[in-house]
């Protein structure tokens, strides 16, 4: 696979007719563009298989991932969103959303030396966020800082192509294989050692949240692992209950180590987590 950015499809281009583009993301099996034009401001997603390395198995799920999410988004009842396909995968565009994403808006509470805590109103805008998912029935499947974005009216949630909750096409589904290792619960790190995938539950979503609120509030992870051990080891040390003591500040802490326990039961529901912030 060549290691250059792949163009925006000509049907995605005539649909969209830009008059400003920019690149956000090129990395593996995933490319992303903001576009702006006559119809509106969206986010382009082109998907492609991830070819094997001596590191990597292949990943062709990574084509129909665009396809997937233009779907699950769908189905939770969002009209502005297209999708089709392409040479090597799936592509969509859908509404972009402005605004920094939960690490981003918390660095100042990061850096060295600070007296800045984290504010309860961006939490709780994660929180409601998560929650719309929740109450319709679906887990996200990818909860992480990078997928809260935090607009000046409200939060969105973005990034649904690995949510369960509902039927999307057979031609463009996969299974759920886990994803960033810092974010998975438990029970999905073990299940996805034991056979190579796992099912994403609300459970396991509010230990996602909690670890994103403890990392962007503190720059700590919630286990404790080397940053470059492997990723079988990753999950090893998050299946374990390898977990740091959480030292975010004032309740936030209390609230995060219960979202953070081990057994999925013992974790507060979305609602109770709001609850708690408000």
């Amino acid at each position: 696979m060549s290691d250059s950015t792949p163009e925006m499809p000509i049907v995605v281009l005539d649909a969209l007719m830009p008059t400003e583009q920019r690149l956000v993301l090129s990395r593996r099996g995933s490319t992303v563009w903001e576009v702006d034009g006559p119809r509106g401001h969206y986010a382009v997603k082109l998907g492609y298989p991830i070819e094997a390395t001596e590191e990597w198995p292949a990943q062709p799920w990574t084509a129909l991932a665009p396809a997937r999410e233009a779907a699950v988004l769908h189905r939770l009842g969002s009209g502005e969103v297209a999708y089709g396909e392409w040479e090597r995968g799936t592509w969509n565009f859908q509404p972009w959303h402005e605004g920094p994403d939960l690490y981003q808006i918390w660095e100042p509470c990061r850096r060295r030396g600070s007296s800045i805590a984290p504010h309860y109103s961006v939490a709780l805008g994660c929180v409601e966020a998560l929650a719309e998912l929740h109450v319709r029935g679906w887990a996200h499947g990818d909860v992480q800082p990078a997928h809260f974005i935090i607009g000046p009216v409200r939060t969105h949630l973005i990034d649904l192509a690995l949510a369960r909750g509902g039927q999307v096409p057979e031609s463009y589904d996969f299974p759920f294989r886990g994803c960033l290792v810092h974010y998975e619960a438990p029970e999905i790190a073990r299940s996805v050692l034991d056979t190579g995938e796992a099912e994403p539950t609300q459970e396991a979503d509010i230990y996602a949240l909690g670890a994103s609120l403890l990392i962007s509030a503190t720059g700590w992870r919630a286990v404790e692992y080397p940053d470059d051990a492997p990723r079988a080891v990753q999950r090893e040390a998050v299946a374990n209950g390898r977990r740091r003591p959480v030292k975010a500040p004032g309740e936030l802490g209390d609230l995060v180590d219960a979202m953070l326990s081990h057994a999925p039961e013992d974790r507060p529901t979305i609602y109770e987590v709001g609850k708690a912030l408000s």
